[in-house]
């Protein structure tokens, strides 16, 4: 097993190496504007770093969001663009069950990353390997008494402390604990994945204006 593993769903740039044991590299840029710029590349260095050709690789792992939409698409579409010239699947994750695998907490718990507007993308757990909700985007001040007293884990929880204050970490994304995630998963049957589809949970901000007129040649 190599399991190639990438997400560009938060500000983290991130991918890594997974031969089914642990981890054979991994790369992490935090860069929420250079998504498509950055993801390229760092496959090319963890491949480089663990001395392997992209061909090895025997599948893809891709954290699916929820995320703003242009930097999640370039995860996806890479994904699919891997899997379709090696010719091996692609195994969606929620991006939030990577940040509460890595956290490796064994009570229940939250998970919140930036969601922008004002807002955070979030999930309760029962524990590090298990979301108990459906991810979710809202204001921190309206799920704050939901979440009371429990911990938070990701950005979302640095960025509104007044509405959770107990934030731990990891604060970014970590290609290398989905991977990880995915290798469990994988050998226990390989159930838990999602189709590899974006999970935008809202409206791109682009819109097309309300008044647009077509103008066609006469």
């Amino acid at each position: 097993m190599l399991l190639l593993a990438m997400d560009t769903a938060t500000p983290a740039v991130t991918v890594a190496l997974h031969d089914g044991d642990s981890v054979v590299a991994a790369s992490s840029q935090v860069d929420a504007r250079r998504h498509g710029e950055l993801l390229l590349p760092a496959v090319d260095r963890v491949l480089k770093e663990a001395g392997l050709k992209l061909d090895a690789v025997t599948g893809i792992v891709v954290g699916v969001g929820p995320g703003p939409y242009t930097g999640l698409r370039v995860g996806l579409v890479t994904a699919a663009s891997f899997s379709s010239a090696l010719g091996v699947p692609v195994h969606g994750l929620c991006t939030l069950d990577g940040l509460a695998y890595a956290s490796g907490i064994e009570e229940p718990f939250a998970v919140a990353t930036d969601a922008r507007r004002k807002e955070v993308y979030w999930a309760r757990y029962a524990d590090a390997r298990t979301r108990v909700t459906d991810a979710a985007v809202d204001r921190p001040a309206e799920i704050a008494g939901q979440l009371a007293g429990l911990p938070v884990v990701g950005a979302g929880a640095r960025l509104y402390p007044e509405a959770f204050p107990d934030a731990r970490d990891p604060e970014h994304q970590s290609a290398a604990a989905l991977a990880a995630l995915a290798a469990e998963r994988l050998a226990a049957g390989g159930g838990g994945f999602l189709d590899p589809r974006p999970m935008y949970l809202r409206r791109p901000d682009a819109q097309v204006p309300k008044n647009y007129k077509v103008v066609t040649p006469k």
